[in-house]
Parts: C-alpha cells; sequence; structure tokens
C-alpha cells in the first residue's frame, strides 16, 4: 500500500512541476529554465539526505547518474514542447511513452505483481490515453514536430523512470543527488557551449523555483516508491502526473477538456483503486 501512496503523491508533485517548468518557459530559454530550476531544488535535496539517509555503493551512485542524464534531455524537451502553450496535449503524450517503458522493463526483470495491479497499470496507462486526447490546438498549434518533440521526451523519462529504480532501499536518497549532480553539470557545459543567458524574468524565477522544488520532491517520493514496489505498477501511477498538469491548465490556462478526457480522469482513479487491491 505504502509504494501506491508514494506514487501517487509523487504523480501530484511532478504533474505540478511540470505545469510551472512550462509556465517559465514561455519567459525563457526551456534550456535555462531546466538547469536554473534545477539549481534552485538543491535545498529540498539537501532536507531529503539529511530526513532519508543512507549508504549507498558506487553501483547506486552510477545508476542515478545515467538516470540524471535521460532524465535532464526529457525535461528540456518537455518544456520545449510545454512552451507551445499545448499542456493538454503535450504532457499527457509525454506520460504515455514514459509509462510503457518501465511497465515493460517492470513485467521482464521482475515477478508478477498480481492480476489487480496489472489491470490497474493497463488502466492506467489507457487513462492517459484518453487524457492525451486533447484538442487539436490551444495557444500553440499541436504539429507533427510537437509530437514527437513530446514523445522523444517521453522515451527519456522512460528510460530514467527504468534506471532510478534500480538503487537498493539502503542507498537512501544519495541516487537523487547523483541525478542532479549528473543532470546540472550537464546543462551547465550545454549553457556555456550555446552561451545560453541564464537571466530569467521576475515571473519566469518564481515559476522554475516551483518547477524545481516540486520536481526534487515529485523523484524523492518515486525513488521511495519503485525501491519498495514493483516497477510496473509504480511507474504506471507515478506517470499519472499528466492528471495533474491538465487539470492546472483548465484551471489557469483555461484550456479546453474533451468529453474523453474526462472519461480518462475517471479511468485514472479507477486505476489508483484497482493498484491497491
Amino acid at each position: 500500500m505504502l509504494p501506491i501512496v508514494l506514487a501517487t503523491m509523487s504523480a501530484l508533485a511532478t504533474g505540478t512541476a511540470d505545469f510551472s517548468g512550462g509556465k517559465a518557459s514561455r519567459r525563457g530559454s526551456p534550456l535555462a529554465v531546466t538547469v536554473v530550476s534545477q539549481l534552485l531544488g538543491l535545498p529540498l535535496l539537501l532536507v531529503c539526505l539529511v530526513v532519508v539517509p543512507g549508504t549507498p555503493g558506487g553501483t547506486d551512485l552510477v545508476w542515478g547518474a545515467a538516470a540524471g542524464l535521460a532524465g535532464f534531455a526529457g525535461v528540456v524537451l518537455l518544456y520545449r514542447a510545454l512552451a507551445s502553450g499545448a499542456m493538454a496535449v503535450v504532457a499527457p503524450i509525454t506520460a504515455v511513452t514514459a509509462a510503457l517503458i518501465p511497465i515493460v522493463a517492470g513485467l521482464l526483470t521482475a515477478s508478477n505483481p498480481g492480476r489487480l495491479a496489472l489491470i490497474g497499470a493497463t488502466v492506467a496507462v489507457l487513462a492517459i490515453g484518453l487524457v492525451s486526447l486533447g484538442p487539436g490546438t490551444g495557444r500553440g498549434s499541436v504539429s507533427a514536430r510537437l509530437v514527437a518533440t513530446a514523445l522523444a521526451s517521453g522515451a527519456c523519462f522512460g528510460i530514467f523512470m527504468t534506471l532510478f529504480a534500480q538503487p537498493g532501499a539502503d542507498a537512501g536518497m544519495w541516487p537523487l543527488l547523483a541525478v542532479r549532480v549528473a543532470s546540472v553539470g550537464t546543462g551547465l557545459v550545454l549553457m556555456a557551449r550555446t552561451r545560453t543567458p541564464y537571466r530569467l524574468t521576475r515571473p519566469g524565477l518564481a515559476w522554475s523555483a516551483a518547477a524545481g522544488t516540486l520536481d526534487i520532491l515529485g523523484n524523492a517520493l518515486y525513488l521511495a516508491a519503485a525501491t519498495r514496489g514493483h516497477l510496473s505498477v509504480v511507474a504506471a501511477l507515478a506517470s499519472l502526473y499528466p492528471v495533474t498538469t491538465v487539470l492546472l491548465a483548465l484551471g489557469v490556462d483555461r484550456e479546453r477538456l474533451r468529453p474523453l478526457q474526462f472519461a480518462g480522469l475517471g479511468l485514472a482513479a479507477a486505476a489508483l483503486v484497482l493498484a491497491t487491491g
């Protein structure tokens, strides 16, 4: 039950982080937003290291660093896509792709989590798919290039979720530190090479701070869930984060929702019930 709760909380935090990152990316370079937001999330990371200590091995840190590189690429691509304004389309497409990779990996590498849990994971993917059936236009048009960017972002996130689930539970939150060292280091190098300015507007900086802090929280909750539960189920529930992003896009940006998307929200709730069975 605890992994289910942690994965659900991870989805809530990550969905809000993505919404915040998308808002920030409308006010600055997606690369700058990614790096600055991750730097601003470091204080919470230090708190996580103190609250959940551990004794990581070298392999745990390597898994974390590798996940960090994949996650960094995914975030940059996601923020670039979200900056188009079509949040209610981009985020769910990314999440469907992200969910499938760790679900398959979990089924291939771990024992069967149980019939109801697998049904819950399947329903979760269906829910994300229905939620992704957004309108063809928002503040930005949904082009083939935009869809391709969302799919690439999802593949990177799927690899991230698979790799980040590999450290042992006794590693604490240290793999998350390895994630951040790898991602921030890569980001700083890219910013230097591309001469991307760090400066963001005051609203962009505020949205970036929210994105970075909530992203750390979402990752910490996912790590705690993945090291205690079955990867296929945990990843499916954690990938429901577009539900949060879409609801925020509806409430704040007043993006429209189709009837099938409302059905997807209902399936998301059903997936949570089934996963706990």
